[in-house]
């Protein structure tokens, strides 16, 4: 059991199990992905995805900073 300590540690200290954070981490990678896409996007025809990255990393912001509110 040692050896699963530093896999369990951290998400239970958040309030989640280590199959819920692996989830929860998966769909924050994802969007955090797709941010980026629109933004490498953006970069080429200005027009296009003018505030799509920085509206999805203000919504991961929220969803993160709402659950350490709530006791996590």
């Amino acid at each position: 059991m040692k050896a699963l300590s530093p896999f369990l540690a951290h998400p239970a200290s958040v309030g989640e199990s280590y199959p819920e954070h692996l989830a929860v981490a998966g769909r924050f990678g994802s969007r955090l992905i797709l941010a980026g896409l629109a933004c490498l996007v953006h970069g080429l025809p200005p027009f296009l995805f003018t505030r799509t990255g920085s509206r999805m990393v203000a919504e991961l912001h929220a969803q993160m900073t709402s659950g350490r509110r709530a006791g996590r």
